[in-house]
């Protein structure tokens, strides 16, 4: 594969947020080593949630690489669509608030929970 697919979930031009597929060339290093290139980043942050941890329905407040360590993820959007991620699994979020707009949690965001048996413990990298 010449490709890195990354699931992204981001705002779209009707306010709400949406999933979709995204793909980065892998265009560097060698066969066996195919890299991306490099890109900036602006620090991390881990967070640990017990097991029933559920949010209420947010955007997010700056786009960030989201990285499963342990436990699982689900995210869920407006309309009933959810995904749920694995240890290993991530996503890049990027769903902000569209500029100019306050925030209607009919409308807007996600909601995150942790499901299954064991605590939800995530690396957030800033882009």
């Amino acid at each position: 594969m010449t490709h890195f697919t990354q699931t992204v979930l981001f705002t779209d031009a009707d306010g709400r947020a949406r999933f979709k597929e995204e793909t980065i060339p892998l265009l560097h290093g060698t066969p066996q080593t195919l890299l991306s290139e490099v890109f900036a980043s602006g620090g991390y942050q881990l967070r640990r949630s017990p097991v029933g941890f559920r949010s209420g329905f947010h955007c997010t407040g700056a786009p960030q690489w989201v990285f499963i360590l342990s436990g699982q993820m689900e995210i869920g959007l407006h309309g009933g669509m959810s995904r749920v991620f694995c240890p290993g699994a991530h996503f890049f979020s990027a769903d902000l608030l569209p500029e100019g707009v306050a925030f209607d949690e009919a409308v807007h965001g996600h909601w995150s929970r942790q499901v299954g048996p064991d605590p939800l413990v995530t690396l957030f990298l800033r882009a």
